[in-house]
C-alpha cells in the first residue's frame, strides 16, 4: 500500500508546483501571509481537510486535520510560508509550505484503510517571530506522536541540532548637553553602549565554544555637539542548551546593568523577538525519514551538520518527538538568505525537490501510522532526552 503514495503524490503534484511558484513570485512577510496561507488551506480544504485559522491569535497561522475511522498515532507536518524583507522565499519557505501540505495530503488518501489521523500546522514567521513558540507554550503539540518538517538546502543531510537563542533589546537613558561647552551636565547613553559591548567582549572568552553573541547599535546619539541621550542595542545570544544560555543570559545582563551603572544612565532591557529553544532530533525518528528520502532522491543524505543558527522547531522538539532534516537543490553552492537560492526553488531542480521531499515526508507518515513499535521506540527516546 505504500507504493500508492507514489500514484497519490503524482496527482497532486502540478497545484503544488503552481502554488509553490506563486509563493515565490508573491513573497509576504512574517504575520503577513494571508494569500499564502489561503492557498495552501484552500488546497487541503479540496481534499477533505477539516481547517482552523487564526490560531494561537496569530492571523496566518492555521491546523488542519484528517483522520480516519479506526484510532492511531497523530503525526503533524508543519509548514512554514513567510519571507526574508529584500531577498524574497531566500531560505525556501515556498517550498517548505507546499512540501508539508503535499505529503498530508498524499498520506490522507490511505488513511481510511490504516487509521490515525495525520496534521498540517500552518506556523508564520519563522524568520522573525515563529509561531511555534506560541504553539508549543500552549499544548497545541501536546498530542502529537511526532512533528516533521523538512527544509531546503544546498545538499541533503540528516537532521541535526539548533541554537537556543535570546533576542535582546538594550536601551540606555542618559541626559543631555553640550558636549563642548557643558559636557559635565551630560549622561552619556552610548559610553553605556560602548561599555556593554565591552564586557560583552570580555566574556566570549569564559564561555563555552558553541556560544554566539552578536549585537548591533541600533541607536547612538543625533550630533557630535550633543551627549547623546538615548541610545539602544540589539544583540542575539545563542547556545547548544536551554538551561546554559538561560545562565549566560544573566551575565549579558549583569554587563548591561554595570555598564549603566558606569555612566549613570538608566537601562531598559527587553526581547525584541520570542526566545527559541535548542533543537533535539528525535534519532528514531530521523532514521526512520532519512532512509525514505535515500530511497526517493538521487541525491546523497548527508550525515548532520554543525548547526550555528536558531529555529522555533527547537521550541517544538521539547514537548514532542521531531525532525527538521534538510534536502539538496542541486546546487551545492547556493548560500540560504539569497536571492540565488530562492530562484533555484522555482527550476526544474526545484520542483524535483519539492516532489522528492513531500514523498519521503508522507513515506516516513505512512510509516508512523503502520508501526506502533517504531512509534513506541520514539517516544521513549524522547522521554528519556527530556531526563
Amino acid at each position: 500500500m505504500k507504493q500508492l503514495l507514489n500514484h497519490k503524490m503524482e496527482e497532486i503534484i502540478p497545484a503544488l508546483i503552481d502554488i509553490s511558484d506563486y509563493l515565490y513570485y508573491h513573497p509576504e512577510l512574517g504575520d503577513q501571509e494571508f494569500e499564502s496561507m489561503k492557498l495552501l488551506t484552500n488546497l487541503l480544504e479540496k481534499h477533505g481537510f477539516q481547517v482552523q485559522t487564526n490560531i494561537v491569535e496569530r492571523q496566518t497561522a492555521f491546523h488542519a486535520t484528517f483522520s480516519g475511522a479506526q484510532p492511531g498515532p497523530n503525526i503533524a507536518y508543519l509548514a512554514e510560508y513567510d519571507a526574508l524583507p529584500g531577498v524574497g522565499h531566500g531560505c525556501g519557505h515556498n517550498l517548505i509550505g507546499t512540501m508539508s501540505v503535499g505529503a498530508a495530503i498524499a498520506l490522507s488518501k490511505l488513511i481510511s484503510e490504516i487509521g490515525g489521523t495525520v496534521h498540517v500546522f500552518g506556523t508564520p514567521a519563522e524568520e522573525t517571530n515563529g509561531a511555534k513558540v506560541p504553539m508549543s507554550e500552549q499544548g497545541i503539540f501536546d498530542k502529537l506522536d511526532a512533528a516533521m518538517i523538512l527544509h531546503p538546502g544546498n545538499i541533503s543531510h540528516e537532521s541535526g541540532d539548533a541554537l537556543a537563542m535570546d533576542a535582546i533589546h538594550f536601551s540606555y537613558t542618559g541626559k543631555p548637553a553640550h558636549a563642548a561647552a557643558a559636557p559635565e551636565q551630560g549622561i552619556n547613553a552610548l559610553d553605556s553602549v560602548i561599555q556593554l559591548f565591552n564586557g560583552i567582549n570580555a566574556l566570549r572568552q569564559h564561555v563555552t565554544s558553541d556560544v554566539r553573541m552578536h549585537g548591533i547599535i541600533t541607536e547612538g546619539g543625533v550630533a557630535a555637539n550633543v551627549v547623546p541621550e538615548k541610545a539602544t542595542a540589539q544583540f542575539y545570544i545563542r547556545a547548544k542548551d536551554r538551561s546554559y544560555l538561560n545562565r549566560l543570559v544573566l551575565q549579558v545582563k549583569d554587563i548591561a546593568s554595570g555598564a549603566a551603572a558606569m555612566t549613570g544612565a538608566a537601562l531598559e532591557i527587553t526581547n525584541y523577538e520570542l526566545s527559541y529553544d535548542n533543537m533535539i532530533t528525535n534519532q528514531q525518528l530521523s532514521e526512520v525519514f532519512t532512509k525514505n528520502l535515500k530511497e526517493t532522491s538521487e541525491l546523497p543524505v548527508h550525515p548532520a551538520k554543525e548547526s550555528y543558527g536558531s529555529i522555533d522547531m527547537g521550541n517544538v522538539s521539547q514537548v514532542v518527538p521531531a525532525i527538521h532534516p534538510y534536502i539538496g537543490m542541486n546546487k551545492s553552492d547556493i548560500i540560504a538568505h539569497t536571492t540565488e537560492f530562492a530562484k533555484q526553488t522555482i527550476t526544474e531542480d526545484g520542483h524535483k525537490t519539492l516532489c522528492d521531499g513531500a514523498l519521503s515526508l508522507a513515506k516516513t507518515g505512512y510509516d508512523l501510522l503502520t508501526d506502533e513499535a517504531l512509534i513506541h521506540a520514539i517516544r521513549q527516546e524522547f522521554n528519556q532526552s527530556k531526563k
